[in-house]
């Protein structure tokens, strides 16, 4: 799988001995000359690494505190190149870093050892780069203990087996990605800074919305996956909407084509933990796969 870094620094000479490197290296580079259009880039692509110059602290915290806050960008793993070693406060928060002169085998070969240890360290899901399990528990129980009114939704696929088992794991694949990139979509359409979104496993998402954006989302997020899935459906399958599987009987069954399915709950019933907080949105989940098709469901229970 090719590798994506981002490299940020003002000079355009060390861009490009950095590029010629990390390309020799199987990366795929993109540039950045500036603070703004670094956080710019780094949303749009979501590189796997990000070489970033702090050899100035001017700019540098802003620039970090704007990747570090999106949950699109918080787990992207960052080396700095840097004049000193980054103990200060101004600069804090990097995965490793070089000191001059910046040679551009050291950086590549930082790069690559920083990639394999923030894949052990962060929990990101390496099929879809999104948090996963560990970090959103994480999220959830610090805006319970702030006491922050959020709303929490799951969301998982109907009828993933019977394509799993019609077409093979490696399309099956496909699919989860394509919900992946719903989620991610359908907070960009809202307000991104506001939210999270994680890949707890499977074919299973949590995400994280203030109160008044959750249904919005979910609205955005089912219709979304539902253009997205029939993608990969052959035009007559999609046509006829569902597919011919063998049940556990050996008898031929006709199974829908893949849906999502979203159930949102709302801090303010009073959870304690996390994990009730989840179990309370898997039920939720539960009444919204009764509905045929993409679907979501709001909790009415009072806490």
């Amino acid at each position: 799988m090719t590798r994506h870094a981002l490299v940020a620094h003002p000079n355009r000479a060390m861009r490009d001995k950095l590029r010629v490197d990390l390309e020799r290296h199987g990366f795929e580079v993109d540039e950045a000359s500036d603070p703004a259009t670094t956080v710019e880039r780094a949303l749009a692509s979501r590189p796997d690494v990000l070489v970033l110059d702090a050899s100035r602290t001017t700019g540098v915290a802003a620039t970090l505190s704007h990747l570090r806050a999106d949950f699109r960008t918080t787990l992207i793993p960052i080396v700095f190149l840097c004049d000193q070693p980054p103990f200060s406060e101004d600069i804090g928060g990097s995965d490793d870093y070089v000191l001059p002169p910046f040679a551009p085998e050291e950086v590549a070969a930082r790069v690559a050892v920083t990639l394999q240890r923030s894949a052990a360290l962060r929990g990101v899901n390496p099929l879809t780069g999104l948090p996963g399990n560990t970090v959103i528990g994480e999220e959830i129980e610090r805006r319970l203990v702030a006491n922050e009114r959020f709303a929490c939704l799951y969301a998982d696929l109907d009828q993933f087996k019977a394509y799993n088992d019609r077409y093979g794991f490696t399309r099956g694949d496909d699919v989860i990605r394509a919900l992946a990139r719903c989620v991610v979509a359908a907070l960009e359409a809202h307000d991104p800074t506001r939210c999270f979104a994680a890949h707890i496993g499977g074919d299973d998402f949590v995400v994280i919305t203030p109160p008044e954006q959750s249904e919005p989302v979910a609205r955005t997020l089912t219709e979304r996956f539902t253009n997205e899935v029939h993608k990969l459906y052959e035009p007559a399958v999609r046509r006829r909407g569902w597919i011919e599987v063998t049940d556990r009987r050996g008898r031929p069954a006709r199974v829908p084509l893949c849906s999502v399915s979203v159930g949102i709950v709302y801090s303010d019933r009073g959870f304690e933990t996390a994990a009730e907080m989840a179990q309370a949105a898997a039920e939720v989940k539960a009444v919204a796969k009764r509905r045929a098709g993409s679907a979501w469901e709001v909790d009415k229970r009072k806490g």
